[in-house]
């Protein structure tokens, strides 16, 4: 069936009304995955969306949040996979919000709240898509499946077994991604890789109570500089990190990945001014390294650090316990679990066995290749709706589960949405810009074709 594009964009632009309404309704669901927080309800309510459309649907799991699966025929023998996520981070602090984070605020062009971005925007954005689609006759132009979980900011960890079990279910000739938009500059990006994760939160305890400083400080043990010096063997000052074997699995950048990387802005006075830092570790300056390392560099963060007193004022207090949360973010082909084996190991050969360790959830890296023909055909169909392609990313810095859609499934992934980078994920004050929605949804529509 020939697509009328030019009716396609107009019925877009004609409903954008009712697709703020519907983005509306399923923002004020507060599905904080981290506290389990509604997530059968929003599930129930992205089910109602999906049947509007059409598409037969089913929860594919009861562990854990729902996983909702739906799927509507279409024209041809192809099909499209698209991934996306109900769940969403939680709002704290509330302070720095300008309005109530799970009420979509709309000012200045641009829609406020939490999730907006990551990941609901995007949901409403490709139901939209299919809604123009669907306008111009009885059939999609291919099979179109969805996969719409609630715990990928919980790095996904009831989701393996359901790919695993129903590789046949969702067997598709290409997946679009949860995220994807604009670049600094409103050029289209596709990023098409993400690093790994592996999240752990380390603590001691070094007595039932905290003690008066006067009394403890010079003969009891301290929690606090008992996680520190723990810390402090993990990495060094020059931002080395310190673990035996971390990087013997790392696959460095091909030649390919160089040359992709190399075409992109220099984003270094852009993080500078946007962030207010003065320089980058390791000396780096801009350019080609900066973009290369922000994805293929392993890491090792301390995201918290908790312990003893932080309220105003003084308290004299030897802490009894204390507590990090730390991610390594990972590049092919390193895994999560060797990782955390690596780190126990550490630990404990430099005196640290009183620290334990908490896995709080971990993913692999994985990547599709940047010639892919599935690649080139969604990079080419941005063409009419920004005027220019998208520009390729080898990987990203970011984390998700897209390895189990790769190794499982072997199929094709790669990202088209309607972020930008001012969106804020996962910080105060979350939005996107309608007109980047409604390009967003614009380009779903080719990329179905």
């Amino acid at each position: 069936m020939k697509m009328d594009y030019k009716k396609i964009d107009d019925f877009i632009d004609g409903h954008l009304q009712q697709n703020i309404e519907e983005l509306s309704q399923l923002c004020r669901y507060p599905s904080v995955s981290a506290r389990n927080q509604q997530l059968p309800e929003t599930a129930s309510f992205v089910v109602e969306l999906l049947k509007r459309r059409g598409f037969e649907v089913k929860i594919g799991s009861l562990i854990g949040a729902p996983v909702v699966y739906a799927e509507r025929r279409g024209g041809s023998d192809k099909s499209l996979l698209f991934y996306n996520h109900y769940d969403v981070q939680p709002a704290e602090p509330l302070e720095l919000w300008n309005s109530d984070p799970f009420e979509l605020r709309f000012e200045n062009d641009h829609l406020f709240a939490r999730g907006v971005s990551d990941d609901k925007g995007q949901i409403i954005s490709r139901l939209a898509a299919i809604d123009a689609l669907l306008d111009q006759g009885t059939d999609l132009p291919c099979t179109i499946k969805f996969v719409i979980e609630g715990e990928e900011e919980v790095s996904s960890k009831n989701l393996a077994p359901f790919i695993e079990n129903n590789t046949e279910l969702l067997k598709a000739d290409g997946c679009i991604w949860e995220f994807g938009g604009v670049d600094d500059f409103d050029q289209p990006i596709q990023y098409l890789g993400l690093r790994g994760i592996c999240y752990v939160e380390l603590s001691i305890s070094t007595a039932n109570q905290d003690v008066h400083s006067g009394l403890g400080g010079s003969i009891f043990p301290n929690a606090a500089w008992r996680l520190v010096w723990a810390l402090n063997s993990l990495k060094d000052q020059d931002e080395n990190i310190l673990i035996p074997g971390f990087f013997d699995d790392v696959i460095p950048p091909s030649n390919v990945d160089l040359e992709l990387f190399g075409q992109l802005p220099d984003m270094g006075e852009i993080y500078k001014k946007r962030y207010d830092i003065k320089e980058f570790i390791k000396g780096l300056q801009g350019g080609q390294d900066l973009n290369v390392s922000e994805a293929f560099m392993p890491t090792c963060t301390i995201c918290g650090l908790t312990s003893g007193y932080q309220g105003e004022g003084s308290k004299t207090v030897l802490p009894s316990k204390a507590s990090a949360k730390i991610d390594f973010r990972l590049v092919p082909e390193q895994s999560p679990e060797k990782i955390l084996l690596l780190l126990r190991d550490h630990l404990d050969k430099h005196g640290f066995g009183d620290i334990d360790i908490t896995y709080l959830g971990g993913e692999a890296p994985a990547r599709t290749d940047p010639e892919h023909p599935f690649v080139n055909l969604v990079v080419e169909s941005a063409k009419e709706v920004y005027g220019m392609p998208m520009i390729k990313v080898p990987m990203v810095g970011g984390s998700g589960p897209n390895h189990l859609f790769i190794k499982h499934l072997n199929v094709p992934i790669v990202t088209a949405g309607v972020s930008y980078p001012g969106s804020q994920n996962h910080a105060p004050n979350e939005n996107i810009r309608v007109v980047d929605f409604l390009k967003g949804t614009k380009t779903s529509c080719k990329s179905n074709n």
